[in-house]
């Protein structure tokens, strides 16, 4: 089907483009979303008419999102989810999801600004673009966790699904480490070498 962009569409066009997209794409989203017309002689002469009040609400919009994403940009939100030991979700964050997350924090967006390739499936911090207009996108941090406690030890940056034997061996190996700089250490070992002939002198006199 070919239709008339009202407005910039992503991938698609720029306004006033005649583009050719699956009829299905059309009825569903384009013009019941009001961002197309269906191409034909009629509806070119209603967007050439409507041309100059279209550009200007558009111009409004784009103001209105700029706006809005510079208090949106940087945010985090975060999603508590079940998971498994190593991460793995029971189940997954949508972008719908996301869009609950953020009016809980008092952020109006909605599921069809939040662009995710594919629902989330692990636990973590995942950069997640939100387009507030054909022209204006905001970045956000989704922190999904199993817990309040887990998402903000996640968002000071610790490894929330390091097992505790390996964080054990970790601080064994920093001890290791201290013993072994001590070792190497040369006032260290004037130390220890003086103890030792101490021991000999005494065993001596004896």
């Amino acid at each position: 089907m070919d239709v008339i962009l009202l407005e910039r569409v992503e991938n698609l066009g720029q306004m006033g483009d005649v583009v050719k997209v699956k009829s299905g794409f059309a009825r569903n989203y384009l013009l019941p979303q009001k961002k197309a017309l269906r191409a034909n002689d009629a509806n070119k002469q209603v967007f050439e008419n409507q041309r100059a009040d279209l550009e200007t609400r558009n111009l409004e919009r784009k103001k209105e999102a700029e706006a809005a994403a510079e208090k949106l940009n940087g945010r985090s939100f975060v999603v508590i989810r079940q998971a498994s030991e190593a991460g793995a979700l029971y189940g997954s964050v949508t972008a719908r999801d996301i869009a609950d997350a953020a009016s809980e924090e008092g952020v109006k967006i909605e599921r069809s600004q939040v662009r995710i390739e594919k629902p989330l499936k692990t636990i973590g911090i995942v950069s997640v673009r939100i387009v507030l207009h054909p022209d204006v996108d905001a970045s956000v941090d989704v922190n999904v966790a199993r817990s309040e406690d887990e998402a903000e030890r996640q968002a000071r940056g610790e490894n929330v699904l390091a097992r505790e034997e390996d964080v054990e061996a970790a601080e064994d190996g920093e001890d290791g480490e201290e013993k072994t700089a001590e070792f190497f250490d040369p006032e260290a070992q004037a130390a220890v070498e003086g103890e030792e002939t101490a021991e000999e002198a005494s065993e001596d006199n004896a």
